[in-house]
């Protein structure tokens, strides 16, 4: 057992000793790894990167008639109620549009700031690539959305972060305005051709009162009393008389009863579709916010990226602890070339 720890590669119990010999690469490998990282962690190698943030949370409110107009109280929605999970999903999809992310690169010329080449291979890609790396959207414990905008620029990463916040609101509007358009189109029809059927109505019924009758059963109840004086005292002119105007209730009478029996429920159906075109009317041009901003983003004083010192130790500990692992690797090799010899 002596003598195969002492025939073995490398015996452990040594390493201290070992390492102390060999201390000289050790430490001038660590110096040069210290003095390189600490040279191209500056600012010259890798340019600062600046963060702002916006954080907000989404409303629960869909429509603006029904947070503000609707009498229903099942329906109507609380205009000031922050939104859960489901709405903060919504506002992640709309912040991850091609169409927030193609106003961006057109507003601020990332093609040009991220100094990608537009005759390049794969143009759109990298700065496809780019945009992800510096802007991310992400949901926070408390239920609320965080904008982070990185740039080599603290002001223009600051007009990034509040534009996307703006863009969220335009975009969610113009969604719900183009469904709300058709919806007002349709309530619109509707409501015109019941107006139009209900002055119809209307119409109809004043032909029926030019031809006199104005209430069929009390007029019929009253010309019967009159038939039957006019017939006592034999008043053939009255009975003639009578007879007309009971003659025209008969004919008339039973659409004249039908009509005014209907316009009741008529005027009823008028006065939903009514509210329903105001309230559709309201929701196709009228625009709430769909968001509370907590923070709005403001240009970083202090740079987020590189940390030098994290560069530094990452790099001296890596340089350490390879320079240790090649110089027993070469001493193992040693001792290998050392038996064949």
């Amino acid at each position: 057992m002596e003598q195969s720890s002492t025939g073995s590669l490398f015996d452990s119990t040594n390493l201290v000793i070992f390492l102390w010999k060999k201390k000289t690469p050790i430490i001038i490998a660590t110096v040069v790894a210290i003095v390189a990282s600490v040279i191209f962690s500056s600012d010259y190698f890798i340019p600062p990167r600046f963060k702002s943030s916006v954080i907000m949370f989404p409303t629960t409110n869909s429509s603006i008639s029904k947070s503000l107009l609707s009498e229903n109280s099942f329906e109507k929605e609380n205009i000031l109620q922050f939104g859960e999970e489901e709405q903060v999903e919504q506002m992640l999809q709309i912040l991850n549009s091609d169409e927030i992310r193609e106003r961006i690169i057109e507003k601020y010329d990332l093609m040009g700031h991220y100094r990608i080449d537009k005759n390049g291979k794969y143009p759109l890609t990298e700065l496809n690539k780019m945009f992800e790396e510096n802007i991310s959207f992400n949901r926070t414990e408390y239920l609320s959305v965080r904008i982070d905008v990185m740039d080599e620029d603290p002001n223009l990463a600051a007009d990034i972060a509040n534009e996307i916040s703006a863009l969220l609101d335009t975009v969610k509007t113009r969604m719900q305005h183009d469904r709300a358009l058709q919806a007002l189109a349709i309530v619109q029809k509707e409501y015109l051709d019941f107006t139009k059927y209900l002055t119809a109505r209307e119409d109809t019924l004043n032909k029926l009162r030019n031809l006199g009758v104005l209430d069929y059963d009390s007029q019929v109840e009253r010309l019967s009393e009159a038939y039957g004086k006019a017939l006592l005292t034999n008043n053939q002119k009255a009975v003639k008389e009578i007879d007309e105007k009971l003659a025209i209730l008969a004919q008339y009478g039973g659409v004249y009863t039908s009509i005014t029996q209907d316009m009741e429920h008529d005027r009823e159906a008028l006065s939903r579709l009514k509210t329903k075109f105001e309230e559709s009317r309201v929701d196709a041009t009228d625009k709430i916010p769909h968001k509370f901003v907590v923070n709005l983003a403001k240009p970083s004083e202090k740079k987020s990226y590189p940390v030098r010192w994290l560069i530094v130790l990452v790099s001296t500990l890596a340089t350490f602890l390879l320079s240790v692992v090649t110089v027993i690797i070469i001493e193992n090799i040693q001792r290998i070339r050392s038996r064949f010899e």
